[in-house]
């Protein structure tokens, strides 16, 4: 499944497309944060429910996001994986019953009514069958997490776990997903 995702000039990039935002929309500062989400699959990698822990311990910077966007434009999204993968964690993503797993990139923009875009993003874990055996998914390194939550501090949102991020153009960036559907996110809760 492809997403696109428009953007004009004068606006910024905050990864994986779902954030573009107008200047007026702008990074806050943001304290740590944490998250619970009951994460819903269905798709073609399975199905079922459980629980998500999120927790943000800082929030990307203009110039870290300004780098990453150039990375996938100008040399692509092999050198835009390499660049995340050396880039200082943002926080962690687990289950309650998981080891976390660093999160790479953190950016929140702020819509009307007090209500937050946030988004997410990381290199997936790669497990040594994987690696070793180079099946199609191993094209899919990205994990991309996207949240709306209200000024109360509840929301939803989707996980693409298994994600190919392109650029077709300075303007049109494309998320394609290895599964049929993302992960949904429901019963987001932010702590701080």
């Amino acid at each position: 499944m492809t997403t696109r995702f428009f953007a004009s000039m004068g606006m910024v990039f905050a990864l994986a497309g779902v954030a573009l935002a107008t200047a007026g929309m702008s990074q806050t500062a943001g304290e740590k944060e944490s998250f619970t989400a009951v994460a819903i699959v269905n798709n073609n990698l399975g199905s079922g429910a459980g629980m998500v822990l999120i927790d943000i311990t800082r929030w990307s910077t203009d110039t870290e996001r300004a780098k990453l966007v150039s990375t996938l434009l100008e040399l692509g999204p092999k050198e835009l994986l390499k660049e995340l993968r050396d880039s200082r964690p943002t926080g962690t993503i687990r289950t309650p019953d998981s080891l976390a797993y660093d999160l790479r990139f953190a950016h929140q923009t702020t819509l009307d009514e007090g209500r937050r875009r946030i988004v997410l993003a990381t290199d997936r874990p790669i497990g040594f069958w994987e690696a070793a055996h180079q099946p199609r998914t191993i094209d899919y390194p990205f994990t991309v997490i996207q949240m709306e939550v209200g000024r109360d501090g509840h929301g939803k949102g989707t996980l693409s776990y298994a994600t190919k991020i392109t650029a077709r153009n300075k303007d049109t960036i494309e998320l394609e997903n290895f599964s049929t559907s993302p992960v949904m996110l429901t019963d987001i809760q932010a702590r701080h």
